[in-house]
């Protein structure tokens, strides 16, 4: 992220800087292109067949939007800073309503995904899944209702007395940024929803991402994809993680014991130190495979084991929550008549499942590889996983990609 010590104050729309000192001016462009490596970049070996872009995006419709909000240094002020935080939203069929099939998991339940028990129950995932901080739950949630109430994205049968249970889902971003200070607003949430695009996205420290923690370097965003092969088609399985979670000596990447080799670049926290393992990560899965609700949550469930390789164990104060959706089958979600689905047997579930895995491995690798080390509040400092140290590492126990 190019430094601007000029500004007092920055939001950054899916990557772009748009300066402001009193108002926030939120540009809806698609900065998604990066010029910084990917885990795969740095020699990571990684097992599947990616998609062209690695990313969530490679599900067709699939559009992800960032706003990221970054301002202040120095000592807490509750409400004035440092400001290290934003929103992420992810929009399963772009900006057109048509509910899709869908299923939630959650490993540890220390922390929020709203409206999972209409999904539970109704088969459905019929808003985007945003992911913010802890404590901006509910504007964002609020947010995201009133966004769909000004373009008119619901069925037009419940117009009269349309209500919606939209997903949104946190992480907590207190070590860097002033949580309690609700710096995450109405605009913001509208600027990620609107700026949301297709195509290569960013990845680190932006949108909800912005002041996470993970294994004890600093994490944030990440994607990836796989292609699934079989004879009845070729799908995409995509991911996006935000990360805020596990311990440093667990950290685990293409089998190398990373968090055992690299014991120096701790964390700094004033006053004290955060408990090991505390944080969360949330994992939001797509494909473009004919999977009904039932299935998807199979697929939600294998995320723990894509976490587990590198490094979680779904700690005590880790909310693991995930949800996986099917863009297949538009219009399932129709008030009337009878729909015609399609649906892949139970016993082609298994390549998907694999497919999750290494995604969500990957993804994870990608946030921590993308992720630059930030100073928040009071000083503290998280910083980044060094690219050079972990190349050295890869080979090491001879596990660098040729």
């Amino acid at each position: 992220m190019p430094s601007e010590p000029c500004l007092t104050r920055r939001t950054i729309t899916n990557g772009v800087v748009a300066a402001a000192v009193a108002v926030f001016l939120l540009a809806p462009a698609n900065g998604f292109p990066q010029e910084k490596p990917r885990a795969r970049d740095l020699g990571v070996p990684f097992e599947g067949e990616p998609g062209p872009l690695n990313a969530i995006t490679d599900v067709a419709g699939v559009e992800v939007g960032h706003t990221t909000l970054i301002s202040g240094e120095g000592k807490l002020e509750a409400g004035k800073g440092p400001v290290r935080t934003g929103v992420t939203a992810v929009l399963p069929r772009g900006k057109h309503h048509d509910p899709v099939f869908a299923g939630w998991f959650t490993l540890n339940g220390n922390g929020e995904m709203t409206g999972t028990t209409w999904v539970e129950e109704s088969g459905f995932l019929e808003s985007p899944v945003l992911i913010t901080n802890t404590h901006s739950v509910g504007v964002v949630r609020d947010a995201v209702i009133e966004w769909k109430i000004a373009r008119g994205d619901f069925d037009e049968g419940y117009s009269e007395f349309y209500w919606s249970l939209p997903v949104v889902a946190e992480t907590w971003d207190g070590f860097l940024n002033d949580i309690n200070g609700f710096h995450v607003k109405r605009e913001h949430v509208f600027a990620a929803l609107d700026g949301a695009a297709s195509g290569p996205m960013a990845e680190g420290n932006v949108g909800g991402g912005t002041g996470m923690v993970c294994h004890g370097f600093k994490g944030g965003i990440g994607t990836a994809s796989r292609i699934v092969r079989l004879e009845e088609g070729v799908y995409t399985v995509g991911v996006l993680v935000q990360t805020n979670y596990g311990i440093r000596r667990n950290l685990t990447i293409a089998g190398v014991p990373v968090g055992r080799e690299i014991t120096d670049l701790k964390a700094v926290y004033n006053p004290g130190k955060a408990p090991e393992g505390a944080g969360s990560i949330i994992v939001v899965v797509a494909t473009d495979a004919p999977l009904l609700p039932h299935q998807l949550k199979r697929l939600a469930r294998r995320v723990p084991l894509g976490v587990a390789r590198a490094g979680g164990t779904g700690t005590n104060s880790s909310g693991d929550i995930f949800i996986a959706f099917s863009t297949a089958n538009p219009g399932a979600a129709a008030s009337s008549g009878v729909t015609q689905l399609e649906m892949l047997p139970n016993e082609l579930n298994t390549p998907f499942f694999e497919a999750t895995i290494q995604a969500v491995e990957e993804a994870i690798v990608n946030a921590l590889v993308a992720a630059e080390t930030m100073t928040g509040i009071n000083g503290n400092t998280v910083f980044a996983l060094p690219h050079d140290r972990l190349i050295e590492l890869l080979g090491k126990y001879r596990r660098l990609e040729e």
